[in-house]
């Protein structure tokens, strides 16, 4: 009998610390996995890397972008915003979100980020610490954090990271950029089409009074 392994994003995400989160262990349960990656060179042949999973590990989406950044900082937060927009235009509204990120202080500034929008002043508990060259996509990530149901991010070992290959070697993984479009919806009684409970095009996506999909498009940079 084969051993039952969960799905790489679920379980990197389950095993890996949140950090500045306090939580039972329930509010592990997502909905959807994204792990994120950017990475810089001096060539400027950096790239951004995205995998997204439902929790049952069906693939959403990959993405290998060349990109050339100033520095580490603003590749990795610009890898997420674009993470978060491709998630935010294929998943329903109220989705649970779990993020695996090998960047500790973005970890940090996304989890702060998520209870300052629990906090009655809108405040986090601790300040942000925003590198420079970043205001414009810490803008846009947070403004994704916030219209997500719930987030939290996990802090994960570069080598642990399927995003790390897609962002650092853009121009072996250029394939996976022309993988087709998927709304998957996880294996849940919130979310359910005419026809399909797990791969509805947009325009018969069923919703109900707290879900649907989303509209936007991915930001560029």
């Amino acid at each position: 009998m084969a051993a039952y392994r969960r799905p790489v994003l679920r379980n990197l995400f389950d095993d890996s610390p949140t950090p500045h989160i306090a939580h039972p262990p329930r509010t592990h349960r997502r909905d959807f996995y994204v792990a994120t990656d950017g990475s810089y060179r001096d060539d400027d042949r950096g790239g951004l890397g995205v995998v997204i999973q439902t929790r049952g590990g069906e693939r959403v989406a990959r993405l290998s972008v060349p990109h050339s950044a100033p520095d580490n900082n603003v590749a990795e937060y610009r890898a997420l915003h674009l993470g978060l927009d491709v998630l935010a235009a294929r998943a329903p509204d109220g989705a649970r979100v779990g993020v695996c990120i090998d960047h500790d202080d973005l970890a940090a500034n996304v989890n702060r980020a998520m209870l300052a929008t629990q906090a009655p002043d809108t405040r986090p508990p601790h300040p942000y610490d925003i590198p420079r060259g970043t205001a414009r996509h810490w803008r846009g990530i947070r403004a994704r954090v916030a219209g997500f149901g719930e987030l939290r991010a996990a802090r994960i070992d570069s080598g642990d990271n399927p995003a790390h290959p897609l962002a650092n070697t853009p121009d072996q993984y250029a394939h996976v950029n022309r993988e087709p479009d998927r709304c998957v919806l996880p294996r849940d009684e919130r979310w359910r089409a005419p026809d399909d409970d797990r791969y509805p095009p947009p325009s018969r996506a069923e919703r109900d009074r707290t879900s649907g999909l989303a509209g936007s498009e991915p930001a560029s940079d």
